[in-house]
């Protein structure tokens, strides 16, 4: 360890121990460093209780968006409601429940990344009283003893209220409260089916408004330079599909997605998962596994060599644990096991245990240890959902940089330590300091760097640099802009050693020398903003990622230096009368990898002529 790399470490511990009185108190959430920002979504949960205090059960509640649809939740036997992944914002939130009166909807706000909590009491109605019954979300009577009909205006009727009587349902939504939004005076009696239906409201809206999804329709392709999009031998774009459904219960999320393309390169993955998050337990995981296929009928050689039956098949199983043993300290585990058909060794191991630990109740500094193995196969990036950003199915094919060579798998120990605080109640700090063991650190090569030198965007040959140690530490800094724009900054440094050479190096001295590395310094700036136009409902979200250390394949090459990730999403509210959330999505990116986290820091810098890839489409959100 060189001089330099001693003064990381130094100044690395030294501001995680910064003693709680330098900095102000907050009750800001501690979050792990992340080098890409993950859009803040809020979540809103509380309790639904009588006029004695008592929980209640089966009372439908409602989050309203002005001029938008609604999203619906059931109390459990608790008495308790939950909504997860909302987008910040304010909400109007009601509760109904047959044989209670209904307050009116309140304005509740949701900032991001936050967790808002609004208790509801509901009066029991007497027996010889008329039942007031309302619609969760969608108007009518406020309480006992306002008259009126159900098509009436009231001319003290606030904006909101108004809107709120008025805005856009979906059919089964109409359906149901063409029951239950019925005035007092009215004497009609509903059909006995409907009033059937509406006695155990559980029954229809745990079947239908509880759960959620996403539809994805997009087109994809890939380019080295813009002129190449207008070239005949530039690839094709691809179309996608995309489709996830989350099934919310008091207990946890089930949630199921999928994806497919046809073409040259017809693939499809699916992955289904159980997320156990009740916010009052102690204990949380998540369990889930996914398999995609992969079947190439296309006409590049390499590709075809590679591919000895046409296809390649990928499974994996997973689970992630995380116990909070006691009031500050809390204990995570996880493990991975995968299967590559593809691979000499064919089955994978991965396992993840970290210890976090709260210094003093009054004092929000955090400290963990982790310690991480993973081994991670070529070509798994087109199979592996990415935890961030979008999930495509595979659309590259891969091949070893040699006909002759084996596809072998990197394996990477990490070891690091951190730790967390809020500084000045909206800025948040981090650091870490790390050491890893890379065993056949992995090199991808685009372009025209091979034995044959023919030139395939939507193919790339894989590689060994030989085995590394690196030693190095970073700092992050967050911060909330505005209301809903964040910043982030992470830099680190790393000292790279060379413990063992290439078994590929003499191929790669021919076609790519600049991937063979002896000891150096790395450092690396990485910015990101995420941010939500509110005026033109347009969100965005810009990685840029700045290196010195990217590998181009021969010196006389430029090197870039940087490295982007840009993704524009645009709502269209004029289709909010559906019922669900449209969205024009466009995406532009060079960056290869999106979770380089837990990997080797070389995972990103060895891509070689890494091509754009842009994305555009639409997606639904229902």
């Amino acid at each position: 360890m060189n001089g330099s790399l001693t003064r990381g470490w130094v100044f690395g511990l030294a501001l995680c121990l910064v003693p709680a009185a330098v900095v102000g108190q907050s009750g800001f959430r501690i979050q792990p460093i992340a080098a890409t920002v993950v859009v803040s979504q809020g979540e809103l949960h509380g309790i639904i209780r009588d006029e004695h205090g008592a929980p209640l059960r089966g009372a439908v509640v409602s989050a309203s968006v002005l001029g938008s649809s609604s999203v619906f939740a059931l109390s459990d036997g608790d008495g308790r409601y939950a909504f997860r992944n909302l987008p910040p914002g304010a909400y109007l939130v009601r509760a109904v429940l047959q044989g209670y009166a209904s307050p009116k909807a309140r304005r509740v706000d949701v900032p991001p990344g936050t967790k808002q909590v609004w208790e509801i009491s509901l009066n029991r109605i007497a027996e010889s009283g008329a039942p007031v019954i309302l619609a969760a979300g969608v108007g009518g009577v406020d309480g006992p003893g306002e008259t009126g009909t159900a098509s009436s205006e009231r001319p003290d009727d606030t904006e909101v209220e108004w809107r709120i009587r008025h805005q856009k349902r979906g059919v089964l939504k109409d359906a149901y409260t063409a029951v239950i939004d019925r005035r007092a005076d009215s004497t009609e009696e509903a059909p006995a089916m409907l009033r059937d239906l509406y006695g155990a409201p559980s029954r229809f809206v745990s079947l239908f408004d509880g759960v959620n999804g996403q539809i994805n329709l997009l087109t994809t392709t890939s380019f080295e330079r813009p002129q190449d999009l207008f070239e005949a031998g530039a690839g094709a774009p691809r179309p996608i599909a995309y489709v996830s459904i989350v099934a919310p219960l008091p207990t946890g999320d089930w949630a199921v997605r999928g994806s497919m393309t046809e073409g040259d390169i017809s693939s499809w993955n699916l992955a289904g998962s159980f997320t156990r998050n009740r916010t009052t337990s102690p204990h949380r995981y998540q369990v889930g596994l996914s398999y995609a296929t992969q079947r190439y009928q296309g006409g590049n050689v390499e590709a075809l060599a590679a591919m000895r039956d046409g296809s390649r098949n990928v499974g994996e199983i997973y689970v992630d644990d995380s116990w909070s043993i006691a009031p500050r300290l809390t204990i995570g585990l996880g493990g991975r096991y995968a299967s590559y058909d593809y691979l000499a060794d064919r089955y994978l191991l991965g396992g993840r245990l970290s210890l976090g630990y709260q210094i003093a109740p009054s004092d929000p500094l955090r400290l963990r240890v982790t310690a991480v193995h993973r081994e991670l196969a070529p070509g798994a990036e087109e199979f592996v959902a990415p935890s961030t950003g979008l999930w495509l199915p595979p659309e590259r094919t891969f091949s070893p940089v040699s006909r002759s060579a084996e596809l072998r798998p990197e394996k990477v120990d990490v070891v690091e330590i951190s730790g967390e605080r809020p500084v000045g109640g909206d800025v948040f700090v981090a650091l870490r300091a790390f050491r890893q063991q890379v065993s056949d650190q992995m090199v991808t090569l685009f372009g025209d760097t091979g034995p044959d030198g023919v030139p395939a965007v939507g193919h790339y040959r894989v590689a060994s640099a030989g085995d590394f140690e690196n030693y190095g530490w970073g700092v992050a800094v967050s911060k909330h802009l505005l209301a809903a724009t964040e910043a982030s900054f992470e830099y680190t440094m790393t000292d790279t050693q060379r413990r063992g050479v290439s078994a590929d190096r003499f191929l790669l001295r021919r076609f790519a020398p600049g991937v063979l590395r002896r000891d150096e310094q790395v450092h690396d700036l990485t910015a990101s903003v995420n941010s939500r136009l509110a005026p033109t409902a347009t969100r965005f979200v810009v990685v840029y990622k700045l290196n010195n250390a990217y590998a181009e394949a021969h010196e006389r090459d430029a090197q870039p230096g940087a490295r982007f990730d840009v993704q524009v999403n645009q709502e269209m509210p004029f289709l909010d009368f559906t019922g669900a959330k449209w969205e024009m999505l466009v995406a532009v990116r060079n960056l290869f990898r999106s979770d380089v986290y837990d990997g080797s820091v070389y995972d990103e810098l060895l891509v070689v002529r890494p091509p754009k890839r842009v994305t555009g489409g639409v997606t639904v959100r229902f």
